[in-house]
């Protein structure tokens, strides 16, 4: 599988422009505002998201100024959410740094999230960018939306696969769809083909967070710690599919120990060692190949280009990273 940093070469010009307007839109004339964002700014992630913003405009027509915009509005209003989601969590790190919840409190840090989706709102308002602010703003809300009604079926735990891909399409597939949307759409695509990238990210977002489901159970060595989901009482695709095969006892048991005993280290190590032997992991597992080649199949239907592999390698690297 090749690097993240190979599958970008195409597109590195771009996105060192796309840093620098990333900070620049992020600009305040508050010194503490200043400071925080510049703080956000140097702690940055994998940019896998401005990736697919870019690659997706390249197969759509090309990267214009808009695209430049649409990278930085995902961006931004995506951090938003984030630095609301550490303060709604009680979380003082993320990506190994602290959280500015952490470092500011929650009072400052709800502000600077505010901050942020107002400049999101001004980047694309100042500039007409109308379609890019409704696809952004449409995922936002479903994200609101995926996380809530998580929080209200964590506290009965009855949720069914369906409801699952319900949750996860809105929590995490609808930014990654956003993002190809926006992509399209910044490159002057029809209605049609914005449409199909839509459809294209939920797809891969959908592939992307099963694989996000799969390191609690600890397939790979990620340093991520085992079973913060069932501490968190989150129920995820391999536990569901596990409970479904499960006796009316067996399934009776593990509810109570996720329900009742999650911050216990032996009773999580109980519930991840049932998923692990009633097939869970290879279940979750098809079912993330099942959407990627879903996802690859609305690829296809686009002509044959250097952006439509570098997004199939950004795809592969997404469901097959180690962390």
């Amino acid at each position: 599988m090749l690097s993240l940093d190979e599958i970008k070469k195409p597109i590195a010009y771009e996105l060192d422009i796309f840093e620098e307007k990333f900070k620049d839109s992020m600009k305040s004339s508050v010194p503490l505002l200043d400071r925080i964002t510049h703080y956000i700014v140097k702690r940055k992630g994998k940019q896998i998201r401005p990736m697919f913003v870019f690659f997706a405009a390249s197969l759509c027509g090309g990267i214009k100024e808009a695209t430049h915009r649409g990278a930085a509005l995902v961006e931004i209003l995506h951090t938003a959410t984030l630095v609301h989601d550490d303060v709604v969590d009680d979380s003082y790190e993320r990506r190994g740094f602290f959280s500015i919840n952490a470092l500011w409190k929650n009072k400052i840090a709800v502000l600077v999230g505010d901050f942020l989706l107002s400049k999101g709102m001004d980047l694309s308002l100042s500039n007409n960018d109308f379609g890019l602010l409704k696809i952004v703003n449409t995922a936002v809300q479903q994200m609101s939306e995926g996380e809530l009604l998580q929080m209200e079926k964590a506290r009965k735990l009855d949720i069914d696969e369906d409801l699952y891909y319900t949750v996860i399409r809105q929590k995490t597939a609808s930014l990654i769809a956003s993002c190809t949307a926006v992509g399209a759409s910044s490159a002057g695509a029809d209605q049609n083909t914005i449409d199909r990238m839509h459809q294209f990210g939920e797809k891969v977002g959908i592939a992307f967070q099963i694989k996000d489901d799969l390191f609690d159970f600890g397939t790979d060595d990620v340093g991520k710690p085992l079973g913060i989901d069932i501490k968190e009482k989150k129920i995820t695709l391999p536990l569901i599919y596990s409970l479904n095969k499960a006796s009316k006892s067996e399934k009776k048991r593990i509810i109570n120990l996720v329900k009742n005993h999650n911050e216990e280290s032996a009773k999580v190590a109980e519930v991840i060692d049932f998923v692990r032997k009633s097939g869970g992991l290879a279940y979750a597992e098809e079912k993330m190949i099942t959407y990627q080649n879903e996802a690859f199949k609305i690829l296809n239907t686009f002509p044959q280009s250097v952006a439509r592999t570098a997004l199939e390698q950004l795809v592969r690297f997404t469901t097959e990273r180690k962390k």
